[in-house]
């Protein structure tokens, strides 16, 4: 099998002393891993950086078999931000849960599509805002809607909106910013809170049940943040 496709890579681990393994999400085909033979070189591995994107060409004899890749450099995304340490964390994150959360080999051209404009929002200036509701809607294309505007309730106090969902064992303050439209002047407490309510929602409903570890990218992304 040989094909040509365009993709993120979105995970690696050497290989060899000379090959690395890579995990990438492509255009066409999915998440696919193989080889790169040579990419602990000089020259290959500067376009290794999690997050470029790549055009790949794949072969493989068997189906059963990894195959490998051939690379080149379509866009060298990551390097943009070696000097937004947030940024950077957020990139890591962001491919690291497309790299646990979807199966190998099933394509999903939404998800790539999510993927090109995850590149955009990360330069908007409410970028942390932009990038929670991409998390959800991620989860959102993976069958992990979580449907907060259909759960949650409203409550006044001191003439304050406040929202929150309540279940049999405790009740979740839910930021308003993650309900109401056009909602703008969001401060870092309540992005930290919307962070917090979906890292909960992603290790009850899908890390938990599939005995996947919390992603640490995730963890030192909100960490640096506080």
């Amino acid at each position: 099998m040989n094909w040509d496709d365009t993709g993120y890579l979105v995970s690696k681990n050497r290989y060899n002393e000379n090959s690395i393994i890579a995990e990438i999400f492509t255009e066409n085909h999915g998440k696919i891993s193989g080889i790169i033979f040579g990419g602990t070189s000089k020259k290959v591995k500067n376009y290794l950086q999690i997050g470029n994107k790549l055009h790949v060409n794949y072969n493989t004899k068997s189906v059963t078999r990894i195959g490998y890749f051939k690379i080149e450099i379509l866009k060298a995304l990551t390097p943009l931000y070696f000097d937004h340490s947030r940024k950077l964390l957020c990139i890591a994150s962001a491919m690291n849960l497309v790299k646990l959360l979807t199966a190998e080999s099933q394509s999903n051209k939404k998800i790539f599509d999510l993927m090109d404009n995850f590149f955009k929002i990360i330069d908007f200036d409410n970028w942390i805002k932009e990038y929670i509701f991409w998390e959800l809607e991620l989860l959102k294309l993976l069958g992990y809607d979580l449907e907060l505007k259909k759960l949650v309730k409203k409550e006044i106090i001191n003439d304050q909106v406040n929202y929150y969902v309540k279940s049999i064992t405790e009740k979740k303050i839910v930021p308003s910013f993650l309900i109401e439209e056009n909602h703008k002047d969001i401060d870092l407490k309540n992005l930290l809170k919307g962070l917090k309510l979906v890292s909960d929602y992603l290790e009850k409903s899908i890390l938990q049940p599939n005995n996947i570890n919390y992603p640490t990218p995730r963890l030192h992304f909100v960490n640096l943040l506080k």
